[in-house]
């Protein structure tokens, strides 16, 4: 099929639904999006529907990835909330169905994102990624650099600290 993107869906119930199945599927596969497994959607809605109202008041923005109809991939474009940052945002819960890893989808979420923010005429991206994950690298091939690191930042589990690493992406 290939993916399609949108931004700003309308947030009807069953999308919502929808947004919230993903984001469990993807924290019980090991994803770092702001859980750590297990986690049930009464734990995750809380957090979904806090994020989907900053979408809805059009502080956010959101962009979901669709394959046949499913939805298999997302992202928040988030404000930053502060007049002195307002040239650049951060992308948050960054996330693609397990099922469908491998096939470039993530890759191609973030070029579309990549695409909303010049549309937005903003100049960066920042992501905030798990140290211990090795995402950091998928992120250097799309071209973001590691600009800090939180030692310890990120407690995942009793004795597991996790360093928190920004990254971030010119759009310039």
């Amino acid at each position: 099929m290939g993916i399609e993107f949108v931004v700003d869906p309308e947030l009807g119930g069953d999308l919502r639904r929808r947004i919230v199945a993903l984001w469990v599927e993807v924290t019980n596969a090991g994803g770092a999006v702001g859980f750590v497994a297990p986690v049930t959607a009464d734990e995750v809605r809380p957090v979904a529907d806090a994020s989907l109202a900053a979408v809805a008041d059009g502080t956010d923005r959101l962009l979901i990835g669709l394959d046949g109809g499913e939805l298999v991939a997302l992202l928040f474009v988030a404000s930053n909330r502060f007049v002195l940052k307002d040239h650049w945002r951060v992308l948050k819960r960054v996330m693609v169905t397990p099922r469908i890893q491998g096939r470039g989808y993530g890759a191609a979420l973030m070029r579309e994102a990549e695409k909303v923010g010049r549309q937005m005429g903003l100049a960066a991206f920042q992501v905030t990624v798990r140290g211990g994950e090795n995402i950091e690298g998928f992120y250097a091939r799309l071209g973001y650099r590691e600009v800090g690191r939180l030692p310890g930042a990120l407690r995942v589990a009793q004795d597991d600290d996790r360093d928190e690493i920004l990254m971030w992406l010119s759009l310039g």
